[in-house]
């Protein structure tokens, strides 16, 4: 029996990368897991076939995050199919680059929309389950970006240093309901997105970075397990980085 059994998590973004370790941490800790996704269906099925293979209960649910509509119906198709949902973990995000000065509003809504707007109203949806249970964990993903800045990064930057306010005000509303609140910030970690990064731009990161590599995946979602666990309920309101120390 993991500390997790009995409980029902969400993972949104949780078919590839950060969330697939996500997800697959969750499901070895007993819990069974909804992944969502929006456009990548085949990798988030087979992260359900490995979870049905530790013996625990697993559905895909697309769903675009910034879409309210969208987000009530995921929310009601895995209550249907799992049950409440008392943990959750906001992973989902994108990013649009360019500096201020060339961004376009588009742009800086679409980020802010998925990246804040987003978590905020997946979390807005679930919460009153947890609420009515007197037991729940809410993680949001923020990034180190939204901590210190980055050179044609500030509508990300802003979506994600918004992720931090958040989980400090609404910890502060949900604390003596059985509900925590934290966010993990991951520094540069070693998945897809960081494909299309220049060479010399990943190697000049690596270089600020204290232990001098990459993080994996699972290290942000060893973070994202404790946060999750029975153990971490007197941690709310905090910001977990999990950056080699590239910034402090």
């Amino acid at each position: 029996m993991g500390m997790l059994s009995g409980k029902i998590s969400l993972v949104t973004g949780g078919g590839r990368g950060i969330g697939r370790a996500i997800a697959l941490a969750l499901a070895e800790a007993g819990s069974d897991v909804g992944v969502n996704y929006l456009q990548h269906a085949a990798p988030a099925e087979e992260v359900c076939d490995q979870i049905r293979a530790l013996g625990r209960r697993a559905r895909a649910y697309k769903a675009n995050i910034a879409n309210d509509d969208e987000n009530h119906e995921m929310v009601r198709r895995i209550q249907e199919d799992l049950g409440v949902v008392q943990v959750l973990v906001n992973n989902a995000g994108i990013t649009r680059d360019k500096t201020f000065v060339k961004m376009t509003y588009e742009i800086w809504k679409e980020v802010l929309d998925v990246d804040l707007t987003g978590p905020a109203m997946v979390t807005h949806a679930l919460l009153p389950g947890m609420i009515e249970r007197n037991w729940g964990r809410v993680i949001f993903m923020t990034s180190v970006i939204g901590q210190m800045g980055n050179f044609g990064q500030t509508n990300y930057s802003v979506a994600k240093g918004g992720l931090i306010a958040l989980t400090k005000s609404l910890a502060r509303e949900t604390a003596k309901k059985g509900v925590t609140v934290n966010a993990i910030a991951p520094g540069f970690i070693r998945t897809d997105i960081l494909k299309d990064m220049p060479p010399e731009a990943l190697q000049k990161i690596v270089a600020q970075t204290a232990v001098g590599r990459l993080g994996e995946p699972d290290e942000v979602a060893e973070a994202v397990l404790f946060l999750a666990s029975p153990k971490a309920g007197y941690v709310t309101g905090s910001v977990i980085n999990v950056n080699g120390g590239l910034y402090m």
